[in-house]
């Protein structure tokens, strides 16, 4: 059986649009299929300001990984493109964040899920807005479409199109 999970992609260090072209291949390559994904969001950095803008996306991946096996998968490839975690909000080269699995909620050491401030951060709502407004948060009971509309974020949050603008 599949499982479909939502995934975050952020970036500030280097070439942000690459870092998300090839942490997509090989999301695609160790976790599954990507069905869906957003258009790249530049945001506003969050928690910690004084730093570069950051390049954000959205993918709905189908997976056979269980949660506990996604999160080994996903701070694997974190670490295979060069994170490092010393300093909370720091800047990265990458950041994969995993928002939703199915409709589970799971609180384990070190696992979370749904996100526990996804609600609260624009940079997440906006590209999940794209590619799931409807989706029903599995313990707010509010839709992705009610989540962003009730957003107290004032953080900026723009779309780019295809040739980077």
């Amino acid at each position: 059986m599949l499982n479909t999970t939502y995934l975050l992609l952020g970036s500030n260090i280097g070439d942000s649009h690459l870092q998300l072209e090839i942490v997509s291949s090989l999301i695609s390559d160790q976790i599954g299929i990507i069905s869906a994904s957003s258009h790249i969001y530049e945001t506003d950095p969050w928690g910690k300001t004084d730093q570069n803008s950051f390049l954000n996306q959205a993918l709905e991946v189908k997976t056979r990984l269980n949660p506990i096996e996604l999160l080994s998968k996903v701070l694997s490839i974190e670490v295979e493109m060069g994170r490092t975690r010393s300093v909370k909000w720091e800047p990265r080269i990458i950041d994969i964040d995993i928002i939703f699995f199915n409709q589970e909620v799971i609180k384990e050491e070190g696992l979370s899920i749904p996100h526990p401030f996804m609600h609260k951060r624009n940079f997440v709502l906006a590209p999940l807005l794209e590619i799931i407004p409807n989706y029903i948060h599995p313990q707010l009971n509010n839709s992705i479409r009610q989540l962003y509309s009730q957003s107290a974020d004032s953080s900026q949050v723009k779309i780019l199109v295809a040739d980077g603008s």
